[in-house]
């Protein structure tokens, strides 16, 4: 009776593993419908779009802080504006700590040109300065915010779309079973294999996405702070003509 017993058990041990060979990865390309394969293909593009942009931000957010007290210093370094203007000037296109002071100096430029006019009657010296200033700082901080529109979408909507590839693959199972009446492992471990996958690649593309932006959210707080502490000190300095430290007494930059 043993025998027997064993015997029996042996082939459903067996056909038990090869249906759990039907749970991989090659068996759900291999089965996927067209449902699937949007679901498939949504989720390859956005983990592809949202580790192309954790890159390019962590290396973009990496040169300009590495920059940023290069910069600044410099400025503050020269004797004399037009050399510190020279410095901010031989500065890469996309830093944004010399594109602020440069855009100060050319408001400061532009409405001494206007001296006498309606813009010099309409706004001070210091008023023109604040306001380029502002434009300055929030068209910087704009540029640091790209991609995170997407990681955010990316990290709150990728498990939810993992999830509907989930469910079709559970409601693939529930079919087989009811057109088939059998109920064994080979009749549903490509379809709740299918499932499970679905599930994992969703998580795995939301993770990485959800904890990029969270990074890159709290660095770019951190540079905003840097970007009006500097605007506070051109504004001083170009409304002015001295920088204003705290505790420190006014220091004059020849012009």
């Amino acid at each position: 009776m043993l025998q027997d017993t064993s015997a029996s058990a042996a082939p459903a041990a067996q056909s038990n593993a090869e249906a759990m060979k039907a749970m991989g990865f090659d068996h759900l390309i291999h089965n996927f419908d067209p449902l699937g394969w949007i679901v498939f293909v949504v989720l390859v593009i956005m983990s592809f779009s949202s580790w192309y942009f954790i890159i390019a931000n962590a290396i973009r957010n990496g040169m300009v802080r590495g920059r940023a007290e290069r910069v600044i210093q410099g400025f503050w370094g020269n004797s004399s504006t037009q050399d510190a203007i020279r410095v901010l000037e031989e500065q890469p296109k996309g830093e944004p700590f010399s594109k602020i002071a440069l855009d100060a100096a050319s408001a400061v430029a532009h409405h001494q040109q206007a001296a006498g006019g309606r813009l010099a009657e309409t706004l001070s010296r210091s008023e023109f300065i604040d306001r380029a200033l502002r434009q300055a700082v929030a068209r910087e901080s704009l540029r640091l915010e790209g991609g995170l529109t997407l990681l955010a979408t990316v990290g709150s909507s990728a498990p939810f779309i993992g999830l509907l590839g989930t469910v079709w693959g559970i409601y693939h199972a529930l079919i087989r079973i009811s057109s088939s009446g059998d109920a064994s492992m080979q009749a549903v471990a490509g379809p709740v294999g299918e499932a499970l996958i679905m599930t994992a690649f969703g998580l795995f593309t939301a993770i990485p996405a959800v904890l990029a932006y969270n990074f890159f959210n709290r660095s770019n707080r951190l540079t905003y702070a840097r970007f009006d502490e500097f605007a506070h000190d051109l504004h001083d300095y170009f409304a002015t003509g001295a920088r204003v430290e705290a505790g420190v007494a006014p220091v004059v930059v020849k012009k």
